[in-house]
């Protein structure tokens, strides 16, 4: 199973690069990945099939490509990590729905609506700015949290 916590925009980005370079066709064939239009990656008004180019760009923060099928349970975690590293991410339409019944309904009948107080910590508790993972300056892999690259040593 994939975890993909270890990517950063400029993995993303190198992927990006290597899918403009090949063309859609033959990135996808390169890699193995089959099209899907369900998820879209949208960068400088481009549409890039988003399983692929996470897929590839996981190879290049580990070393090991992800495969389409890890992706199966993981996509709100690969769509939130890439929203926090300032990509656009285009979802179908019935996640957008379901996001949609999830969102914040008005208070019932009787019920006071939410103090100003409640309103304010909302502002202070966003999610706070990731670093991106400390990169071996010999291959460019991320570093594991002992700091010392496997590879390399």
């Amino acid at each position: 199973m994939a975890t993909f916590s270890s990517l950063t925009r400029h993995h993303v980005l190198q992927a990006m690069e290597d899918h403009d370079a090949r063309g859609a066709e033959d990135f996808l064939a390169a890699y193995g990945f089959e099209p899907q239009t369900e998820y879209a990656l949208v960068h400088e008004e481009r549409r890039y099939d988003l399983r692929a180019v996470v897929g590839v760009a996981h190879r290049f923060a580990t070393g090991r490509l992800a495969t389409a099928e890890e992706f199966a349970s993981s996509m709100d975690g690969v769509v939130g990590i890439l929203r926090r590293r300032g990509f656009e991410v285009t979802e179908p339409a019935s996640v957008m729905r379901a996001a949609a019944r999830k969102s914040v309904r008005a208070p019932a009948r009787g019920t006071r609506a939410p103090a100003t107080r409640a309103a304010s910590t909302r502002t202070t508790s966003r999610a706070r700015e990731e670093r991106p993972p400390a990169i071996c300056p010999t291959c460019s892999m991320a570093l594991p949290g002992t700091g010392i690259c496997d590879d390399c040593g």
